[in-house]
C-alpha cells in the first residue's frame, strides 16, 4: 500500500466495565480562563479511572507544582497500564461518531507519521500546520510527553475530500462493525460512538481512497492532511521524535512508536463539521490603549455601537475587516481600511503583539461567544472575530502558508474532541 502517512495503530481502550463518561475528557488546551470547568471534571470523575489523570489542563500550564502533576500523570499512566485498565486493538481504526449542539460528525482514528509533518511556515509538506506554530509553547508540551509512557490525542487533522470516498463509506455501513464504545459525554459534550475498523478489506479501501486523493495534488506542494486542533500538542510530539531519533540507528527509526502521533482525520466537508472563530479577550488593557495601538495597525477605523451582540454578529460576517468588541456595557462594530492583511486575525495579532511587548495587558484566546461574554462582564475587553469559510480553507494554507495563530477552531469548546483512545510511545 501507497505510504501516505496515515495507517491503523495498536489502540488502547479502557475495559468494557469503566464508566466511559467519567473517562473522557475534552481537549486540555479548552477553559484555560474557565478554572471553574476543570474543577466540575475533577468533581465528576472522583476516584474513577479517568484520562483527566493523564494529561495537564493547560489552565495550569504556568503555574507552580507543574512538576508534580507531570509525574502523577506518568504514574498513573503505569498504573492504569499495570492493573489492566486497557484493552488492546492492534492494527486498527477507530471510526467516531459524534453527536453535538451542531450536529453529528465522523472521523476515524489512527497515527500520522511525524516524518511527513513541518510545522515551520515555509512548509510543503504532506502534513502541515494551518495557523503559526509558536516555538515557546512546545518546550512544556514536551515536559509532558518525554517520559510519557501514553499518548492520548485531542488532536484533530482535516482532509478535503469532496467526493466523502475515505470516512464516508465507514459511515454508512458503521452498523456492521464492532462498537467499542458508546457513550454520553460530560459537561454537555453531546454523545460519543466509537466502532472498530480493522479488516484487511476496510483497510485497504481507506489507504486506497487517501492515495487517489494524493495523487491529485499538487507534487510541489501536497497539502493532504491539515491541522484542525492540536496544533501544538503534534509539534510537540515532532520534537519528541526529532529528539529520540537521533539515538536510533535507520532500521530502529523505521517503526519505532514515538515517530507517529495518533489523530483524529475528519472530512472538511461533513456537514456536521462546524468551523468556529477563536475569539480574544484582552484583561488590565483600558479600551483607550487598545483603541490607540489598533491605530498603529491600520489606516482608518470605524467605530459603530450594535444593537446587539447578535446584531453585531450578523454584521461583521458581511464586511471584510471587522470585528466585534464587548467591554461589558455595550458592543461595537470595528471595520478597518489601510491594513498590512485582509483577515482581522492577523491586524489583531499585530495589536496583541505590541500591548504583550509593552506590557500594556494581557491577552487569551477563547472558545464561543458566550465565554467572551462572560470575561467582558467582568472587566476584560472581549475581541469577538467573524467566521472562517470551509470551502476556501485549504486553498487559502494553499496560497498562504498559515492562519495566524488561534484563528479557527472545530465547534464549541463543548464540542472539542475529548480523549478516550491511547497508544503506547515508549
Amino acid at each position: 500500500m501507497k505510504d501516505i502517512g496515515f495507517s491503523p495503530a495498536d489502540i488502547l481502550l479502557p475495559r468494557e466495565d469503566i464508566d466511559m463518561e467519567r473517562w473522557a475528557v475534552v481537549a486540555c488546551d479548552q477553559y484555560t480562563s474557565e478554572k471553574e470547568y476543570w474543577s466540575d471534571a475533577d468533581r465528576i470523575v472522583g476516584d474513577a479511572p479517568s484520562t483527566l489523570r493523564m494529561i495537564l489542563p493547560e489552565c495550569y500550564l504556568e503555574e507552580s507544582g507543574k512538576e508534580e502533576r507531570i509525574k502523577a500523570i506518568e504514574d498513573k499512566m503505569k498504573e492504569y497500564l499495570d492493573s489492566g485498565v486497557f484493552r488492546l486493538f492492534p492494527d486498527s481504526y477507530i471510526l467516531v461518531k459524534r453527536d453535538t449542539e451542531s450536529g453529528t460528525r465522523y472521523g476515524l482514528v489512527g497515527k500520522l507519521d511525524l516524518e511527513k509533518y513541518d510545522y515551520s511556515a515555509s512548509s510543503v509538506s504532506l502534513i502541515r500546520a494551518t495557523e503559526g506554530t509558536i516555538l515557546s509553547r512546545i518546550p512544556p508540551r514536551k515536559e509532558i510527553r518525554k517520559n510519557a509512557l501514553l499518548e492520548l490525542p485531542h488532536i484533530m487533522v482535516l482532509i478535503s475530500d469532496s467526493r466523502k470516498s475515505v470516512i464516508e463509506p465507514l459511515r454508512d455501513k458503521r452498523e456492521s462493525l464492532k462498537k467499542v464504545y458508546d457513550s454520553p459525554l460530560m459537561l454537555g459534550g453531546g454523545h460519543v460512538t466509537g466502532y472498530l475498523v480493522d479488516s484487511e478489506e476496510d483497510k485497504k479501501a481507506i489507504n486506497d481512497a487517501l492515495s487517489a486523493l494524493y495523487d491529485s495534488l499538487d507534487p510541489a506542494n501536497p497539502l493532504l492532511f491539515a491541522m484542525g486542533d492540536g496544533n501544538h500538542s503534534l509539534a510537540s510530539a515532532k520534537s519528541c521524535w526529532e529528539d529520540i531519533k537521533q539515538r536510533l540507528s535507520a532500521k530502529e527509526r523505521e517503526n519505532h512508536p514515538a515517530r507517529y502521533a495518533l489523530v483524529e482525520i475528519e472530512n472538511i466537508f461533513d456537514p456536521g463539521l462546524e468551523f468556529e472563530p477563536i475569539h480574544r479577550a484582552f484583561f488590565s488593557t483600558k479600551k483607550s490603549v487598545f483603541d490607540d495601538v489598533l491605530s498603529h495597525h491600520a489606516q482608518r477605523i470605524e467605530k459603530t455601537e450594535a444593537k446587539s451582540i447578535e446584531e453585531g454578529i450578523k454584521t461583521i460576517n458581511r464586511k471584510k475587516q471587522s470585528f466585534l468588541l464587548l467591554d461589558g456595557i455595550s458592543a461595537y462594530i470595528y471595520t478597518l481600511d489601510g491594513t498590512e492583511k485582509e483577515m482581522p486575525a492577523w491586524t489583531l495579532q499585530s495589536v496583541i503583539d505590541e500591548i504583550l511587548k509593552s506590557g500594556k495587558g494581557e491577552v487569551d484566546y477563547i472558545h464561543g461567544v458566550d465565554s467572551v461574554k462572560k470575561l467582558a462582564e467582568n472587566g476584560a475587553l472581549g475581541i469577538i472575530l467573524p467566521d472562517i469559510s470551509k470551502t476556501t480553507f485549504f486553498s487559502s494554507i494553499l496560497s498562504d502558508k498559515a492562519f495566524p495563530r488561534k484563528t479557527f477552531s472545530i465547534g464549541h469548546a463543548n464540542e472539542k474532541r475529548y480523549y478516550i483512545e491511547a497508544r503506547k510511545i515508549r
